[in-house]
């Protein structure tokens, strides 16, 4: 049994904290994108915490590793949503710096827990 309290884990808390940003970043979306970019991000963004938070309640830390694997995905697809979003000028550069740099972080802890449950 996977032995992680995912409200224990910094990386599901800021994968929470980023999803609330997304949401909040996005109400200002157009309209015309309710069924688009704006629900694919949102839904994206909410999937990273949520594969943790899935992951931590599997049975065995192979399954975790490969949740966090979908999460790694997830951000994958949000950041390559934020740049379209960007280069259509949807979101302004200061917040898409803040945005990027967020889950770049949440990347790279999401990666190192990764890494430190496959020794």
């Amino acid at each position: 049994m996977s032995k992680h309290n995912f409200k224990e884990l910094l990386v599901w808390q800021k994968s929470i904290d980023f999803a609330v940003q997304i949401y909040k970043e996005t109400a200002s979306f157009p309209k015309e994108e309710m069924f688009g970019l704006t629900s694919q991000i949102r839904r994206a963004a909410v999937s990273m915490a949520s594969n943790i938070a899935e992951g931590c309640g599997r049975n065995h830390e192979k399954e975790l590793i490969q949740f966090l694997g979908i999460t790694q995905g997830s951000s994958n697809e949000v950041e390559t949503q934020l740049i379209i979003a960007n280069r259509i000028n949807m979101i302004g550069q200061n917040s898409f710096d803040q945005l990027i740099q967020n889950i770049n972080e949440i990347q790279k802890m999401n990666a190192a827990f990764q890494r430190h449950l496959i020794k």
